[in-house]
């Protein structure tokens, strides 16, 4: 059992134990498997995470082991490493999300829960650039002027 099985196993015995998880999630590095190089568009760069069309839903596939990875596709799957916060930015609206799928603590995110990600990503940015400007006097003089 992994961090985040324990983190979303507490939500679920406990709401007020939800933070936890998100915060672990936010702050973790998953496997995003993407298409292989001779399956993508010629005009596209960059690596395109691997989506998945099922029940009129588009899902997002995140594993937080390469092994969990594995299991559901196969040892030849490319994948990213990519941090929480990171999937979350990069996220598009209209997906969903299936954290381990296929495993006892499978979990789903739909688009409202993932838009209240992005707040708190974003809020948290914010934060910390407020905190890094009042911590650096050349930069508040700057803005000052």
């Amino acid at each position: 059992m992994t961090k985040l099985d324990e983190a979303i196993k507490l939500g679920f015995e406990d709401q007020t134990k939800q933070p936890l998880f998100y915060d672990l999630f936010l702050n973790s590095i998953f496997y995003v498997p993407v298409i292989k190089e001779e399956e993508k568009d010629k005009n596209e760069e960059g690596e395109l995470p691997l989506l998945v069309e099922a029940n009129d839903k588009t899902y997002l596939m995140l594993f937080d082991t390469i092994k969990r990875l594995t299991d559901w596709a196969d040892e030849k799957t490319n994948y990213l490493p990519v941090q929480g916060h990171a999937i979350t930015e990069l996220s598009s609206s209209n997906i969903y999300w299936a954290l381990n799928y296929g495993t006892e603590l499978q979990k789903f995110f739909d688009p409202d829960e993932i838009k209240w990600l992005k707040v708190i990503v974003q809020q948290t940015k914010e934060d910390s650039q407020k905190q890094s400007a009042e911590a650096d006097p050349e930069q508040q003089q700057y803005k000052e002027e």
